[in-house]
């Protein structure tokens, strides 16, 4: 049975870099679809032998419609991380998108990674396909309210995730980023363009020299963006957002119920589990964050 909401045409996944693409492209095969991967220039990882695939630059628009009408592709999810935005030089535009340019142009210079992701929507559905998010298709995936694993959040950590997650928020509102690191109630780190995983390693080196209490454990709450169209780039944790977490020296991880995904579910709360640490997912409309 194909996908709900599904009309007739192809499913494409457009893939970045990561695990995430190939979970859904396999949801996707096991639903029913025959889903076709359209495996962006240097961001894709080398994992499509068993799918229908093409290589297209991350600014090709051009190239991406071809692929579009030979395929007889209908339906698009936007998945994985894309490390690096398109030079000019690598920014090719049909006569469907043409019109849409000198926005796109001033976007891609001066938007955040949210205005980006929602031009890269429309110049996509202005090629008559219909973007559809992750969840959709993997709906298990997002995350739910309370406890994933078996560590619960103190009271203390509890005091942490409020203070992080209104710093999140913020950041969010601003369309920066979707992270931020609070310790014994003073925020330490707010996620900019270098991702989750790179502000952790810099939460690290700073308990390293001294600059955070050695004696707090502190949490990293992740929010979707206030704004954000949930069918691209929906906050993600996983098994490595757990490591960077320990080796941070975090007491857990607290992300958005409904809106982030939780990505190898399973092995992920094992290393929780392992490092005594807890991940939860809170709802920001519930008094206590959820709690």
């Amino acid at each position: 049975m194909a996908l709900a909401g599904a009309t007739e045409g192809r499913l494409a996944i457009i893939a970045g870099s990561g695990k995430l693409p190939l979970f859904l492209a396999e949801a996707a095969r096991e639903a029913g679809e025959n889903p076709f991967i359209l495996r962006l220039k240097n961001e894709a990882d080398p994992i499509w032998d068993d799918f229908d695939s093409a290589l297209v630059g991350v600014g090709d628009m051009s190239g991406l419609s071809a692929l579009f009408q030979k395929h007889r592709i209908s339906r698009v999810v936007m998945s994985g991380a894309v490390k690096k935005r398109p030079s000019l030089g690598e920014i090719h535009v049909n006569w469907k998108s043409i019109l849409k340019l000198p926005m796109a142009l001033r976007t891609l210079l001066a938007g955040g990674d949210d205005a980006v992701l929602k031009m890269v929507i429309s110049l996509i559905e202005a090629q008559g396909c219909h973007v559809i998010g992750a969840h959709e298709i993997l709906p298990a995936l997002l995350a739910t309210t309370g406890p994933i694993g078996n560590v619960e959040p103190s009271s203390d950590d509890w005091r942490d995730i409020e203070r992080a997650a209104d710093a999140a928020e913020t950041l969010g509102r601003l369309d920066v980023g979707q992270g931020a690191v609070c310790v014994g109630g003073r925020i330490v780190a707010l996620e900019g363009v270098e991702g989750t995983d790179a502000m952790l390693a810099r939460v690290a080196r700073l308990r390293t020299e001294g600059r955070i209490s050695q004696r707090r454990k502190g949490v990293l709450v992740k929010l979707c963006k206030p704004q954000q169209d949930v069918r691209a780039d929906l906050p993600a944790v996983g098994i490595s957002t757990v490591e960077n977490a320990r080796a941070a020296g975090l007491a857990g991880i607290a992300v958005e119920a409904g809106r982030a995904l939780v990505i190898e579910r399973e092995a992920m709360v094992a290393a929780a589990n392992a490092a005594g640490m807890f991940v939860v997912g809170i709802d920001r409309g519930l008094k206590g964050a959820g709690e």
